[in-house]
């Protein structure tokens, strides 16, 4: 009988693992019971995955692309808009740390973008993730799609080299065009005398018919309203009321809508200032050269109405033919190779290695035409680039190249011991175009995608013709601002537009008493 009792008394034992199964059992009801709730479900149920995502935005409006506490930033914006897509949990929202966040480039207050790339871990897998995103977006911010990485990649460590593009409106070149106070009260009474822009104020810009050898056509007629941009060649009231060239609204209309690219092919002809309209006389000696390494590109014609083709800018009497653009490419070819460009930022010492910054290259041949402005495309590639770096560079280039500082000023502004105050140009040109991963691409091509904008080509260009380039030319027909800029390239404001290799010859240390910026903004 001690039998039976001994198994009545082992019976127990198997029942005590089951506590153990409702455990198990309850965690998985839990679970069950977390996939009816959508936002857990996808925090819990999906995988966060190593991505590059590429996406475009319009700077306007924005401090930067840097999250900053306080400012409207593009980083601040699009961390918002992961956590609310379901990307990114409710414990980091507002820690990118916690999700490996890394950009590949920082741009400034106002600087666009079409080939920005961000990376770090999110979750991704649930359908539309880039629609989500989107929706979630201001339409200045635009995502294009990502792309799985390694699980070490970080968007700015493996970032090869960065290109940038910077849009300078044709006349910013002719050194006629909006000349500064100084210069327009000395030519008073003499052959040459220069009057107060019409749309800048005091500050002078280019009376037509008393400098000789230029075409002024009437643009102002047809472009009527705020055109500060339209520097050299406004004139002063009366002269819109000529009408001795050709009428701007049959000058340009349907046939530079029609063949954009072959009537404003190329601008080098003969004196270098004869115009680029389509509605000159000369028109077939600019067609006999069609299209060289001075290409003519129209965009924005939804902003040009035809009839505006012919305004096409300030400046287009002032042609920028094959022997200005060898002269610019010259002066911006200079910056090619590794030097130091301490006095092409702010708050970076000579001393500092981050100074040295590798230039790969720097040319300007291509012309572009938005809303009847000329725009010279600057394209410039390099490793990195610094605060202010390319708008100074740019700065300092124009300046020279528009006679008011000597070509060997850039060379001297280059040296490690010597301060120089450099212009900053304007930030609403520039604009970020591409990131290069050729390394990560060489290294990992084999078992991952490759990281380039191949596959977004056609919606950056569709961004940057609706928000990029028509920002970039209303802005400066309305507000003028490269116009304005000009003024300010005196001597009055930078003295050190005067100095010359010789003046810098065994007198280094007067430079740095002659600097009154390197604090510049």
């Amino acid at each position: 009988m001690e039998n039976p009792d001994t198994k009545t008394t082992i019976s127990p034992p198997p029942q005590e693992p089951d506590p153990k199964k409702l455990k198990m059992s309850t965690t998985t009801t839990s679970d069950d019971d977390e996939t009816t709730t959508t936002d857990t479900t996808k925090k819990q149920r999906y995988k966060r995955r190593k991505v590059a995502i590429f996406f475009a935005y319009c700077g306007v409006g924005y401090q930067g692309m840097q999250k900053n506490p306080g400012a409207k930033t593009i980083e601040g914006d699009l961390e918002e808009a992961l956590y609310l897509s379901n990307a990114v949990p409710e414990q980091d929202r507002n820690n990118p740390k916690r999700y490996d966040w890394a950009r590949s480039a920082r741009t400034d207050k106002g600087v666009s973008a079409v080939g920005q790339v961000v990376s770090g871990r999110f979750y991704v897998d649930p359908p539309g993730f880039v629609d989500r995103l989107n929706s979630n977006l201001s339409p200045q911010i635009r995502i294009f799609g990502y792309k799985r990485v390694t699980a070490s990649f970080n968007a700015k460590k493996f970032c090869d080299r960065r290109r940038y593009v910077y849009l300078i409106p044709v006349f910013a070149l002719d050194p006629s065009a909006h000349r500064d106070r100084e210069s327009v009260l000395a030519s008073l009474g003499s052959d040459k005398e220069f009057v107060k822009c019409l749309e800048c104020s005091e500050r002078g810009r280019k009376v037509g018919g008393l400098m000789g050898k230029r075409n002024y056509e009437l643009r102002g007629t047809s472009f009527g309203l705020d055109i500060s941009s339209n520097t050299n060649e406004s004139m002063v009231e009366s002269e819109f009321n000529e009408e001795t060239k050709v009428s701007p609204d049959n000058a340009g209309g349907d046939d530079s809508k029609s063949e954009p690219k072959n009537e404003i092919s190329t601008s080098s002809n003969n004196n270098g200032v004869s115009g680029v309209e389509v509605e000159n006389s000369e028109d077939t000696d600019l067609n006999s050269k069609p299209l060289n390494d001075t290409t003519k590109v129209s965009v924005g014609e939804e902003n040009a109405n035809g009839e505006e083709k012919p305004e096409k800018g300030s400046g287009s009497e002032y042609c920028y033919g094959e022997k200005e653009k060898d002269r610019f490419n010259r002066i911006l070819n200079c910056y090619e190779g590794t030097h130091n460009f301490h006095n092409f930022t702010t708050r970076t010492k000579a001393a500092d290695p981050a100074a040295r910054r590798y230039i790969i290259s720097f040319n300007a041949n291509t012309t572009v035409t938005i809303g009847g402005m000329d725009f010279v495309k600057c394209e410039v590639v390099g490793q990195s680039f610094m605060l202010h770096q390319i708008r100074k560079m740019i700065g300092l280039a124009v300046a020279i190249f528009r006679n008011c500082a000597p070509e060997s000023l850039l060379e001297i502004a280059l040296q490690k011991d010597v301060n120089v105050n450099v212009p900053t140009a304007p930030e609403v040109g520039l604009y970020l175009d591409e990131c290069f991963f050729a390394s990560y691409n060489q290294k990992w091509g084999d078992s991952h995608e490759e990281l380039s904008m191949k596959d977004y080509e056609q919606e950056a260009e569709d961004f940057k013709m609706k928000h990029i380039y028509p920002h970039i030319a209303s802005t400066e027909q309305k507000e003028g601002v490269v116009g304005l800029w000009l003024h300010s390239l005196n001597h009055r404001n930078y003295p050190d537009l005067c100095t010359t290799a010789a003046d810098n010859d065994g007198n280094t240390s007067n430079e740095e008493s002659v600097d009154v910026g390197n604090v510049a903004e």
